[in-house]
């Protein structure tokens, strides 16, 4: 075939052909549950998970290892939901020190010697957190789950043991000690401890109140009170150091809030009424299963 001035047409073989266009499925990625709920549902399970939380911290203590689990199981990444924890607990815990406010008479010093540390090693703990990628925390916390519980399951003995201590020592020597300022072993324990806190803070009173008994203080109310000191102090830098930082989910930590007060309130109402070993060994059972669960998934 030739064209008008007959010169020939150039052939348009196969090759010439610009290939056909395929266009393959692709599969969606996974909707997160977060988001796939309706926000006020999802705002409701928050609400009703931190309020069993909370009525679970004033009966037996370890509610962290409930609400933490749930917040990942709604899809919410494990770093925010530690970080949204913080902040919106950290109401819970400064009403906690109110209450024991009247059991650190005569602990000035210690009192003051406990803070530095408590700041500086949360505050630390809280860097930490904000360095560690998502990927890598969320290897991380099985782990920290599991020991929490396992922390948490020694609590018991532990208190029983300091108890045992506390009826053979005297409290005049209780008192004596706690008017000193304490060696700066016991400070430098604090701090490793508050980094831990900062950074994730499940079962971190237990490990306060060993190193208090096995420091001589004798009674466990004024060991409660330092503890519930130490914890404010470390939760509270972190709690600002996370919102600085812009990774608390806001909507999430009001209505933790909001659940929390209401559960704790309800807790203590309840607390000399409920069977506390029953109720330890079913948070037992849910941390160690939500730590398995958090491994596998």
């Amino acid at each position: 075939m030739a064209a008008a001035n007959g010169a020939p047409l150039p052939h348009r073989g196969l090759r010439s052909l610009p290939p056909p266009r395929i266009v393959l499925p692709i599969a969606a990625p996974p909707i997160p549950l977060s988001t796939a709920l309706p926000a006020p549902v999802r705002l409701a399970t928050v609400v009703v998970v931190a309020a069993v939380g909370g009525a679970i911290n004033s009966v037996a203590g370890g509610g962290t290892l409930l609400t933490f689990p749930a917040l990942v199981g709604l899809g919410i990444p494990p770093l925010v939901a530690n970080a949204t924890s913080t902040v919106a607990l950290w109401p819970a815990a400064a009403s906690s020190m109110w209450g024991y406010r009247g059991e650190l008479a005569g602990s000035r010093r210690w009192v003051l010697a406990f803070a530095p540390p408590s700041f500086i090693g949360g505050l630390l703990g809280a860097l930490l957190l904000l360095r560690t990628s998502n990927a890598r925390f969320d290897a991380l916390v099985p782990w920290l789950v599991l020991g929490a519980t396992t922390l948490f399951i020694l609590q018991r003995p532990v208190l029983a043991a300091l108890r045992r201590h506390a009826g053979a020592s005297p409290a005049a020597d209780d008192q004596a000690l706690t008017r000193r300022y304490p060696p700066p072993t016991v400070l430098c324990y604090q701090a490793l401890v508050a980094i831990y806190g900062g950074y994730f803070g499940a079962g971190v009173g237990i490990l306060m109140l060993g190193a208090l008994g096995f420091m001589g203080l004798s009674n466990i109310h004024r060991m409660n009170g330092l503890k519930n000191w130490g914890g404010l102090c470390m939760n509270a830098i972190a709690a600002v150091t996370f919102i600085v930082s812009a990774i608390v989910d806001w909507p999430v930590a009001l209505a933790m809030a909001v659940g929390a007060t209401i559960g704790g309130y309800a807790g203590s109402r309840l607390a000399q009424r409920t069977p506390q070993r029953y109720l330890r060994g079913f948070i037992a059972v849910i941390g160690l299963v939500s730590g398995v669960w958090l491994l596998l998934r």
